[in-house]
């Protein structure tokens, strides 16, 4: 399955996959593909890869730094993942994810947040870790996973492109 990282012309098809994949999500505000495109304008999208099948962009996955106690450091935020929805459940997503964690360790990354379904998500070895926070959000959704190094313990902050917490 060729996962790739995007190219500038793209952004319109990421746009609209973007868009098609959270339309029925009870829990989006719709604003995940602003997000993608803020990320993109702040040059703060780290990492960026489709999902191609027959030359057509069926998946995305954004990675972008965050703070954590309002420091920088090496550690990252994952999301939106993005699969149309007549394509989910083949896989892409996961792969999505695979190689955007692997993109992120061979840029020596520590680690990697992730907001989201703990069921989904531990299966690449994210972990509620009470150290760390964010916003209101119930114990075991906002997840590490540890590349090197000790976990971090503090608040977590997306990119302003996320809007407040």
């Amino acid at each position: 399955m060729p996962i790739r990282a995007e190219q500038p012309d793209d952004i319109d098809a990421i746009r609209d996959v973007t868009v098609t994949a959270f339309k029925a999500v009870e829990h989006s505000h719709q604003t995940e593909a602003g997000i993608v495109a803020a990320l993109r304008a702040a040059g703060a999208l780290t990492v960026s890869l489709v999902a191609e099948d027959h030359d057509r962009i069926i998946g995305h996955v954004a990675l972008s730094p965050v703070t954590i106690n309002g420091k920088v450091g090496a550690w990252y935020g994952l999301g939106p993942v993005s699969v149309l929805p007549d394509r989910q459940g083949e896989g892409f997503g996961q792969t999505l994810v695979r190689v955007g964690l692997e993109r992120l360790r061979a840029r020596l990354a520590h680690g990697c947040v992730v907001l989201g379904d703990p069921g989904y998500y531990g299966r690449f070895g994210f972990a509620w870790d009470p150290g760390l926070t964010y916003g209101s959000v119930p114990p075991g959704y906002f997840q590490r996973l540890v590349f090197h190094g000790p976990s971090p313990a503090g608040h977590v902050a997306y990119h302003d492109a996320f809007g407040p917490a």
